[in-house]
């Protein structure tokens, strides 16, 4: 299967899962998640994801969020926190990445930094009220996400070009789609979040999937 390929395949199942999210259809559901995650890890394994360092971590990463997708849908607070556990070793996994392609902290780097701490600072400021038992693992949660941001724009591109913006451009998009996820779990759950988050979400793995094409 070419590229392209998987990558229509993984937009098709998403287009379906948006389907099943705003019907609450359960069983298309659990057939349309997994199947638009292993989308994600497909191309990774198809792009050469075996053939280096950074590909084999951000494999690993895809492998850990495809885990904590299936967990998330069946909608359990237990499993639920068994998913974020998942997502960070993710988004771990995705900074263990970015190290194999560094190029140290300048300057776009560093305002980078700031303005992701900034913006999960201020999304967790409004979160807060509402996660009770919560606040400990969602705190943790969200400075792994703010350091792995950071750290992708510290990178630099097999061309040496720095950063490498695919790497940035999928971190980004990962870090925003779990304010969609943090909405429909803890504040309101509603199809709207699932309707810009998810594909956001699945775009951003294809996007650090596609990266390990070096």
């Amino acid at each position: 299967m070419t590229n392209g390929l998987i990558i229509g395949f993984g937009a098709a199942c998403v287009a379906v899962l948006l389907f099943a999210e705003y019907r609450s259809e359960s069983c298309a559901r659990w057939f349309a998640k997994p199947a638009a995650s292993a989308a994600f890890v497909a191309l990774a394994l198809a792009s050469g994801g075996l053939e280096s360092v950074y590909g084999q971590l951000i494999l690993a990463g895809l492998a850990f969020c495809m885990l904590g997708d299936i967990l998330l849908i069946a909608g359990d607070r237990r499993l639920f926190l068994a998913g974020m556990a998942a997502f960070a070793l993710g988004h771990i996994a995705y900074a263990c990445a970015f190290t194999t392609i560094w190029a140290g902290f300048g300057g776009l780097a560093v305002m980078a930094g700031l303005a992701v701490t900034l913006a999960i600072g201020a999304t967790l400021q409004r979160l807060w009220p509402h996660l009770g038992e919560f606040r400990a693992p969602v705190a943790g949660y969200c400075l792994i996400i703010a350091v792995m941001t950071a750290m992708s724009f510290a990178t630099t591109s097999p061309g040496g070009g720095a950063p490498y913006w695919l790497a940035a451009g999928g971190a980004v998009g990962f870090a925003a789609s779990d304010i969609a996820v943090a909405r429909d779990q803890f504040v309101k759950p509603e199809f709207i979040n699932r309707l810009w988050g998810l594909p956001l979400y699945y775009a951003a793995q294809l996007v650090l999937a596609a990266s390990v094409s070096f």
